[in-house]
Formats: C-alpha cells, sequence, structure tokens
C-alpha cells in the first residue's frame, strides 16, 4: 500500500506559476505509474500528466504541454508537478495517483489508479 500527500496549492494570477509535491510513503518501491489529475468544480477528474516510475519517461496532455512538466526524485520519493503560466481554466483540485499493477503505459484514467491523495486546491484569477 502506497499513502500519497500533496502540497503546494494556492492561488495565483494568471500567467503565474506553482510546484506541486506529491510525497509518497508505504510500500513506494512497488510504484509503477504516477499520474496528475485535476477536477474543476462540475468536471469529471482528468488525467493531464503521468511518469513511468521505474525510467522516468513522461507524458502530458495537448491541454498543459509546454507549460506544466512531472518529475520525480525517487530518493525522496516525490514527485513535482511545475506549473508556469498558469491560466484560470487550470483552476481546479489536483491529485497525485499511483498504482502499483504492472503494465507498459500510464493511462490517464482514474479508475487505473488505487493510491490517491487527498487533493490540493490551485486557484488563478484574470
Amino acid at each position: 500500500e502506497v499513502q500519497l500527500v500533496e502540497s503546494g496549492g494556492g492561488s495565483v494570477q494568471a500567467g503565474g506559476s506553482l510546484r506541486l509535491s506529491c510525497v509518497a510513503s508505504g510500500d513506494t518501491d512497488s510504484s509503477v505509474c504516477m499520474v496528475w489529475f485535476r477536477q474543476r468544480s462540475g468536471s469529471d477528474r482528468e488525467g493531464f500528466a503521468s511518469i513511468y516510475v521505474a525510467n522516468g519517461a513522461t507524458y502530458h496532455h495537448a491541454a498543459v504541454e509546454g507549460r506544466f512538466t512531472i518529475s520525480q526524485d525517487r530518493a525522496k520519493n516525490t514527485f513535482y508537478l511545475q506549473m508556469n503560466n498558469l491560466r484560470p481554466d487550470d483552476t481546479a483540485m489536483y491529485y497525485c495517483a499511483v498504482d502499483d499493477r504492472p503494465r507498459d503505459y500510464c493511462y490517464l484514467i482514474s479508475s487505473h489508479y488505487r493510491y490517491w491523495g487527498q487533493g490540493t486546491q490551485v486557484t488563478v484569477s484574470s
């Protein structure tokens, strides 16, 4: 089992930056994929960035590519999301999620991930 704790959310103006952290504890060596999800008010949770833990391969959805960067520090059991040039439509609750089941690709599907953090709110004002 893996426990996840996010931090780093807050309120910023459009064009600003934030860095989210997701600290993992427990059976962290078993982690295969880690994904950042977000949930806007009234919308479903959507995945937008993933990292394959073993080799560090990343994917960013077109909606965030070039502005957001997912990364990891395996020595610290921590995942990061650097968010630059934030826009009002980035306002959402942000969640990190991890799964330990073997797979070749980290799909951005919430049902594929069994360990979740509690979320951290990001609010971007215009």
